[in-house]
């Protein structure tokens, strides 16, 4: 057993927000003596931590973890640098025999990690620019209808009021005459490790009684006082980091657009919307292996099951 988990392995945990992933790779990095690459498109950002769910600096130190508190919420850092700054983790710690844990939820970043996004598609100026003017004269939702009718499969990854995301699929449609799905399945070699993706499934009702309880935790734990700091440091709300689920209501809370009660009721479900789109995502791009449950696990029990499907 000792022989089996010193072996190098490259482990991806993925799932729905508050399934229980940062967890489950801690328990696995610990024990297998691994590193931790962060998937998540938020918590690189430095400021942002209970709204992110960020490890604690207890765990952090346990274990190190990288694309954590790294940029301060006003820098650019997209889906393609993540996946070009990861790999090169993952060769380093791969070749030195070590091991490697990525973990997260944003099917983007994933797919950046294995190749699944071009380097290649540069951004074309004068697209991007005409797209941008669009969204001004037209908002978001006119351009996701647009491309939902275009590739429906690419809209059902993204949020529908994630303007970056949107005006960016588009640029792709229109520079390269494709839907942008089928270019982010064409797989690349440049990921040549193997690898095996744990998808952890809790039972939906289930799921969403984890959303709403962790986000009362959250509140509790200063998320607005969180985001007040942030705002009284001069970051601007319309910043890609902070116009997400969360953030977003509480920006509106603070400037009296909302009470409290139903700013906390429109994260909860804000964020079981998302959760959705994640399940259905994973279910498109199937893990390897998948840990469903419908009742909260008694301790090490999910660490248990991984071990199962691992062959440990």
């Amino acid at each position: 057993m000792n022989n089996e988990k010193n072996k190098s392995r490259c482990i991806f945990i993925v799932g729905p927000t508050a399934s229980g992933k940062s967890a489950l790779a801690l328990d696995l990095a610990e024990d297998l003596h691994a590193e931790i690459i962060s998937a998540d498109s938020r918590q690189i950002f430095r400021g942002m931590d209970i709204g992110t769910a960020t490890p604690s600096p207890e765990e952090l130190n346990k274990v190190k973890h990288h694309f954590i508190n790294e940029r301060d919420p006003d820098e650019p850092f997209s889906a393609g640098e993540f996946g070009t700054l990861a790999r090169k983790i993952i060769d380093e710690k791969m070749r030195s025999g070590g091991s490697v844990i990525i973990c997260g939820g944003s099917g983007l970043y994933i797919r950046a990690i294995l190749g699944m996004i071009s380097d290649a598609l540069v951004s074309d100026p004068g697209i991007r620019e005409s797209i941008q003017d669009r969204l001004k004269k037209e908002g978001v939702e006119a351009l996701y209808r647009e491309l939902a009718e275009k590739d429906p499969a690419c809209a059902l990854g993204i949020d529908a009021k994630n303007p970056k995301r949107v005006c960016r699929a588009l640029e792709i449609a229109e520079m390269t005459g494709r839907k942008p799905s089928e270019i982010f399945r064409e797989p690349d070699p440049v990921f040549p490790w193997p690898q095996v993706m744990l998808g952890l499934a809790p039972e939906r009702k289930l799921l969403y009684e984890r959303i709403d309880r962790r986000v009362l935790d959250m509140i509790d734990a200063g998320w607005i006082e969180e985001v007040r700091a942030l705002l009284d440091k001069g970051y601007d709300p319309g910043l890609n980091a902070l116009n997400t689920v969360g953030y977003k209501e509480i920006i509106a809370y603070l400037k009296g657009k909302a009470g409290l009660e139903k700013t906390i009721g429109d994260i909860q479900k804000h964020t079981r919307h998302f959760a959705k789109r994640q399940m259905t995502w994973f279910r498109k791009y199937a893990p390897d292996h998948r840990i469903a449950f419908d009742r909260e696990p008694a301790p090490g029990e999910i660490l248990e099951r991984a071990y199962a499907l691992l062959g440990k």
